[in-house]
């Protein structure tokens, strides 16, 4: 069974940073794209970071470049998200998903999801 279980969230103020962690069991984790999305309350869900074997880091998310790290343990099969500088508009539930196309380009649909982390960021 494929299991994605994020971690990390929390309650901070802005200008502070959270690490999330992605673990994945259950798949070959060098075979799979996995990426970061996010939801806020009322929007739709949008694509954040993503890191595969083939094509490297993708940030797709222009808001977050440059605050955001996407980087991967492949040896602890973990995926994480380094967020620095948050700001009240990065407020959202963060999940990751691994893709068995293993490429990141433009987009993931996401074969297996997490479960959510919320993230809020106080101003």
């Amino acid at each position: 069974e494929v299991q994605l279980v994020e971690s990390g969230g929390g309650l901070v103020q802005a200008g502070e940073s959270l690490r999330l962690s992605c673990a994945a069991s259950g798949l070959t984790f060098d075979d799979f794209a996995i990426g970061w999305f996010r939801q806020a309350p009322g929007k739709e869900r949008e694509g954040v970071a993503c890191i595969s074997n083939n094509d490297g880091i993708t940030y797709w998310a222009d808001s977050v470049k440059g605050r955001f790290t996407i980087s991967s343990d492949n040896g602890k099969s973990t995926v994480y998200l380094q967020m620095n500088s948050l700001k009240p508009e990065d407020t959202a539930v963060y999940y990751c998903a691994a893709e068995g196309f293993p490429f990141c380009g433009h987009w993931i649909a996401g074969d297996y999801w997490g479960q959510g982390t919320q993230v809020t960021v106080s101003s």
